[in-house]
């Protein structure tokens, strides 16, 4: 994951938020960031914010209690290359956690992006965060339709005819 090749190295960042645009079974789902006088909107799959979520609780929780959450500055410093405003959707993103700064690294790669080591964006988050961001996220996710029980598939608000009671019953959301 070599960070330094990114197109856009928006550093520490200032600001992160997940967003979900549209409504449910229509939404979709972005990252908004911002770092300096630089911001981007990152749009992304819900499966994919879910699980970058998924994987920042998994983290967090795997790191050993002395770590602290306090205290972590990222070791780049936030975005100084002008006014810029970013906006793609991704096709890959890598999420890695630096133990020394106690900091996350995201590499985002556009998904136009043919040249798979050259990465569009990278940016920095504190532990704390990270910690904020995996939360809201989760609540962005589970905003939508909610799941069948049987079949775990969505249930739209005029119903759902589920697969698993084949096709015979309809579940209201």
């Amino acid at each position: 994951m070599d960070a330094s090749r990114a197109r856009y190295r928006f550093g520490a960042i200032s600001r992160v938020e997940p967003e979900a645009i549209g409504v449910p079974g229509q939404r979709t789902f972005r990252l908004i960031l911002e770092s300096g006088p630089g911001s981007a909107s990152l749009w992304l799959e819900k499966e994919q914010l879910s699980q970058l979520a998924i994987y920042i609780q998994e983290i967090i929780s795997s790191l050993p209690s002395s770590t602290g959450k306090a205290g972590s500055e990222a070791p780049e410093p936030p975005w100084d290359g002008g006014v810029n405003n970013v906006d793609f959707k991704i096709g890959r993103l890598v999420l890695g956690h630096d133990t020394s700064s106690n900091c996350f690294l995201v590499v985002v790669h556009d998904i136009e992006e043919t040249d798979e080591n050259s990465p569009t964006l990278s940016c920095w988050l504190t532990l704390s965060q990270g910690e904020e961001l995996a939360k809201e996220a989760l609540k962005v996710c589970a905003a939508g339709r909610p799941i069948c029980y049987l079949c775990k598939q969505p249930i739209n608000p005029d119903g759902h005819m589920c697969v698993r009671a084949n096709g015979h019953a309809s579940f209201q959301g």
